[in-house]
């Protein structure tokens, strides 16, 4: 299945490499260019938790409460919901980020919160998406935090099962509506494989999966079990599909990088390996900026709403791969990487 938006983004960002890059830009270069936008403002930062979380909790009550009383107009509600439940997700995102607040016990304790709201144990979401950011486009260490991916010469040499699984794994409607959600509501209350031995995560997964529980026995006794979980369920359902086509078409793109160690570079990565996605500005403000997600590969210390304003303002920004909303719907097809021609190619190519 899919993985998450997902290792522990909280410490320092990788060390970006001193080879010299394919955009001609050196490392140098980057850190002076990204560093005027690299600490959050907590007025703002505030301000932006504030005009999320209130109309996503009012969105939530109106459905629950009018399908209690036989509403069932209410489920218009779900769509706005889940837009903005993917916003404080997002949120949470920058807490890991240790990009939302200046003190990371303030980041920490918004993300624990949050990670009951998205049904996601904060710190087994962090300590795995950290993977994502430092292993993004290395063809030697694929499936951390990562959508899994094949190249044609892997796929080809698979038997026949191996091929049949890894088309239903690529297939949209696992990728995009069963996979999502099986991530969400089922995949996340135990901690990721890589942090099956890690305390931490444990905690994490089980303190979220006691918090859920106490929340859902509440709003049952206080509007029903079956208002409840009909209410949440389809906004948590449509979110985590909206959550995983962002990620999914960050970095799964035709002139995506991937590359195998020695040649890999993690700076090549971060910047050619994700993608601009262009979106229309409400669009842009209703998913927290993450479109601009070269800048953030590049450093994960910008806070979201610093990210439109760094690419504005300088033109070295504006190299990265840019998609928009049109252009982006073809590459649910792309499904194996080409080595040879270096591109992602759907399995219609193997013909």
């Amino acid at each position: 299945m899919p993985v998450s938006i997902d290792r522990d983004v909280s410490g320092p960002a990788p060390t970006i490499s001193s080879t010299k890059p394919q955009s001609g830009i050196t490392p140098k270069r980057w850190r002076e260019i990204l560093a005027p936008y690299s600490q959050p403002d907590t007025g703002k930062s505030l301000l932006q938790l504030l005009c999320t979380a209130v109309p996503f909790a009012a969105l939530v009550a109106g459905i629950v409460a009018g399908l209690a009383y036989q509403v069932w107009w209410a489920l218009v509600l779900v769509v706005p919901a889940g837009v903005f439940l993917v916003r404080l997700f997002m949120i949470q995102h920058d807490c890991g980020h240790g990009a939302f607040f200046r003190k990371r016990w303030a980041n920490d304790l918004l993300g624990h919160v949050l990670g009951v709201v998205t049904l996601t144990p904060y710190i087994d979401w962090r300590r795995s998406h950290a993977g994502h950011h430092a292993t993004t486009g290395n063809l030697d260490k694929r499936g951390m935090g990562d959508i899994d991916t094949l190249t044609v010469r892997e796929y080809l040499a698979k038997s026949p099962a191996g091929k049949f699984w890894y088309r239903v794994y690529r297939h949209p409607l696992m990728m995009f509506v069963i996979g999502p959600t099986y991530q969400f509501l089922l995949r996340h209350r135990v901690p990721a494989a890589s942090q099956a031995t890690d305390r931490a995560s444990w905690i994490s997964a089980i303190g979220t999966n006691v918090a859920l529980a106490a929340i859902a026995i509440a709003g049952a006794l206080a509007f029903g079990a079956g208002p409840f979980l009909l209410g949440y369920l389809p906004v948590i359902m449509l979110a985590s599909s909206i959550g995983v086509w962002l990620f999914y078409i960050q970095h799964q793109y035709e002139d995506a990088y991937w590359d195998k160690e020695p040649a890999w570079n993690v700076h090549d990565a971060a910047f050619h390996g994700s993608s601009f996605y262009d979106l229309p500005k409400p669009l842009h403000w209703l998913t927290a900026y993450i479109g601009y997600h070269h800048i953030h590969h590049l450093s994960t210390k910008v806070p979201n709403y610093r990210l439109a304003r760094c690419h504005r303002e300088n033109p070295e920004f504006w190299q990265a791969t840019r998609l928009t909303i049109r252009s982006s719907l073809a590459c649910w097809k792309l499904a194996l990487w080409d080595e040879d021609r270096r591109k992602l190619v759907p399995f219609a190519a193997l013909r």
